[in-house]
């Protein structure tokens, strides 16, 4: 009778710890969880290295950081999947657009670690833009902001990704601007693999004392322009302007950053028509240089006179109200 009951109790046991594994990934699996805009629902099959089934200190993980191991693999970005449909820094993001009114903040949780970089976009219909945008890490800890401001949202949006390690992350997007200047965000949670940018396409990097400033004229064939700064380990302070004729600011962002390596900015600018300048300036003390990175991201076929005008009134080539950089009496 004793052989009988152990038996019986050694083949129901596997069920029985079974279900309650089950029952308690599934608590786990809920704070995995983020906004809409995570990578929970939609992830495909990934491949790790060995570290992944490693525990604290090198050693083989226990059963129940294997299963802790295994729910953030399901949840992590795949590595071979690019920031988003299009390559890095493109203007197509597979979250849906939200209406950011005037005066009013939106935020974008991402509560799983295995999210470590989040692209931004935000766009207008045409009127100007004016934001703050943050990243918050822990209660009262903001180690990334942003005060943006572009001329026109729609000719050129902003378009930046920002390294979030060692989540749970928040996004913040503040519309400043008045009531009658709404904005559409996308935020998306996009994969850490690869550096950031194409480094093909960008010059060498340029070391930018504290209180110093560079400038990078720009060819009317080049559409977009990629930009990267970062420091060695030091707070990051820079002001970044794009220009369009003398002292003609269209887009102007100034940004903070507590570790330019841990968290270094990158951005995609739009420069339509003639005349770009990208100037950059370290707002910090000298103390604290940076690293610049730039290059052209996009070049595109500008053969006709009227593409290569500068855009003067803001509108895209062709767009409503063009007006070029000659006048005529």
């Amino acid at each position: 009778m004793k052989f009988a009951a152990a038996l019986s109790f050694l083949l129901f046991a596997p069920s029985v710890d079974a279900f309650a594994t089950n029952k308690a990934k599934a608590p786990a699996l809920d704070c995995l969880k983020s906004t809409p805009f995570s990578y929970n629902d939609r992830q495909g099959p990934n491949s790790f290295s060995y570290r992944d089934n490693l525990g604290a200190g090198g050693r083989p993980a226990s059963s129940s950081q294997q299963d802790e191991i295994n729910m953030q693999q399901r949840t992590r970005p795949p590595a071979n999947m690019g920031p988003a449909p299009g390559g890095p820094g493109s203007l197509v993001a597979a979250s849906p657009e939200v209406t950011v009114q005037g005066g009013s903040l939106k935020t974008w949780a991402f509560s799983s670690p295995a999210v470590e970089r989040v692209q931004v976009i935000l766009k207008t219909e045409g009127r100007p833009l004016d934001a703050d945008v943050e990243l918050w890490a822990g209660p009262d800890n903001t180690p990334h902001k942003m005060r943006v401001y572009v001329e026109n949202g729609a000719t050129r949006p902003f378009n930046a990704v920002l390294e979030t390690p060692r989540g749970p992350n928040t996004i913040a997007v503040r519309n400043i601007g008045q009531l009658e200047f709404p904005m559409a965000a996308q935020i998306d949670a996009v994969s850490a693999a690869g550096p950031l940018g194409d480094p093909e396409r960008m010059e060498g990097s340029m070391t930018i004392q504290g209180g110093a400033l560079r400038t990078y004229p720009f060819d009317p064939q080049v559409d977009s322009v990629q930009v990267l700064l970062r420091t060695d380990g030091r707070p990051l302070n820079a002001r970044l302007e794009l220009l369009q004729g003398p002292n003609n600011n269209k887009q102007v962002i100034e940004l903070y950053t507590e570790d330019g390596l841990d968290r270094p900015f990158y951005a995609i600018l739009e420069t339509p028509g003639s005349g770009n300048v990208v100037r950059i300036v370290n707002t910090a003390t000298v103390e604290f240089p940076l690293t610049c990175s730039i290059g052209a991201y996009k070049i595109g076929d500008k053969s006709s006179f009227e593409e290569m005008q500068p855009v003067i009134s803001g509108y895209g080539a062709g767009g409503p109200g063009r007006r070029s950089g000659s006048f005529r009496m």
